[in-house]
């Protein structure tokens, strides 16, 4: 008797084990959120400027060199904010204008809704304001910043140990597998450096192609504040297919308070659609990375997913995260089929024709077997003397 032979679970044990597992990490995740979400923005970024820190290590100390990498990715996000920050004083000085018209837009809702569906909406504008008034949203809106700058204060150290550490981690990462799996460890880490830094990059430039697009038309119609709500919409495009519909309600809602009628509207929606066209077919292709390709399908789960348990960063974190799951399941064996479900590469139609003979080989057999049975059945039938139907 072999006693090593490993025993073998029905399935609706290993089920609940794995349906147990994924409720523990999923719970761990969302407890820790505030620790990861800064961490694995970290780590995107720390991996963005390593061959920056790399080249900067070969001319002066390892200190200085992540240091100056550090300063050169905050001076960029710096320029960033302070021009963001002078298009927003054009936004902010339109507010009273957008208030009044917002205002009147209520009004005539609530009245047009009263009349017709018998709904007050005063009611629900009075409570909204009431909540104002309590310092509800006043409380949320501290708590919020207040969490930003947390975060802000994380990023630059968690960052600079990353840098500093590199080595150690990649040390641990080697020793902690065996080494029959240090080739395939490499591998991994390698594609997977490569293929974060490639995509960080390349939605940096579509981001900023995106941003272009969308405030030259903008400006080109006649929208208020046509080049932050140009930026709004490339960085909303960082999230696939939600970001792009999102994007386009702020142009819309903005025309809707400042103009009269409903054919700029539907300008501004032609326009981002073509936009959006010119976007996937063109720029993704060209400036974004294939190694990191995941299927719509498992895109908008993904990204609804990492807004359930992380909220908007879970959204932005979701897809380089997914990606670089992906590339470890088309390292390992066990775990390829995951990889396949998530790649976008759809089965052709050669394997779809594999797939039907094997079914038809699999219902040939049943057949088989069941002819068969039956004809043994009739075989006893006969022996025995009983009389078949």
């Amino acid at each position: 008797m072999n006693t090593t032979e490993e025993k073998e679970y029905p399935f609706y044990i290993k089920a609940a084990a794995v349906l147990l597992g994924l409720v523990l990490i999923i719970y761990i995740l969302f407890v820790l959120s505030d620790i990861l979400v800064p961490l694995a923005f970290s780590v995107l970024i720390a991996i963005l400027l390593n061959p920056l820190y790399v080249r900067l290590e070969r001319v002066v100390p390892k200190f200085w060199a992540i240091l100056i990498s550090l300063l050169a990715a905050l001076a960029l996000f710096v320029g960033l904010f302070y021009f963001l920050s002078t298009q927003i004083n054009t936004f902010v000085s339109s507010i009273p204008l957008l208030k009044t018209k917002m205002n009147a837009i209520l009004l005539h809702a609530g009245s047009w809704t009263k009349t017709h569906f018998g709904l007050n909406l005063q009611k629900q504008i009075t409570a909204i304001t009431g909540e104002i008034g309590k310092g509800g949203m006043l409380r949320n809106t501290v708590s919020t910043i207040l969490g930003l700058v947390g975060v802000l204060v994380l990023l630059p150290v968690y960052i600079f140990m990353i840098l500093y550490y590199k080595p150690l981690i990649l040390d641990f990462l080697f020793q902690v597998f065996s080494e029959k799996h240090s080739l395939q460890v490499a591998e991994i880490l390698s594609e997977t450096k490569g293929a974060v830094q490639s995509y960080m990059q390349g939605l940096m430039i579509e981001t900023v192609i995106v941003s272009v697009m969308n405030s030259v038309v903008l400006l080109i119609i006649g929208v208020p504040s046509a080049i932050v709500i140009g930026l709004i919409g490339g960085l909303l495009n960082l999230l696939p297919y939600i970001g792009g519909i999102i994007a386009i309600a702020l142009p819309v809602l903005m025309v809707t308070i400042v103009k009269e009628g409903f054919s700029t509207q539907l300008i501004v929606i032609i326009a981002y659609t073509v936009i959006q066209f010119i976007d996937n077919h063109i720029v993704v292709p060209l400036f974004v990375s294939k190694k990191v390709q995941i299927n719509a399908l498992m895109s908008v789960v993904v990204v609804l997913l990492g807004g359930a348990l992380w909220g908007v960063s879970g959204m932005f974190l979701s897809i380089p995260l997914i990606g670089v799951l992906k590339i470890i399941f088309d390292r390992v064996d066990g775990l390829k089929p995951w990889g396949k479900l998530l790649g976008d590469e759809v089965p052709t139609e050669h394997i779809g024709l594999v797939w039907q003979k094997r079914w038809d080989r699999i219902f040939k057999k049943m057949k088989e077997k069941k002819e068969l049975e039956e004809k043994l059945e009739e075989k006893t039938d006969k022996t025995t003397g009983t009389p078949t139907a």
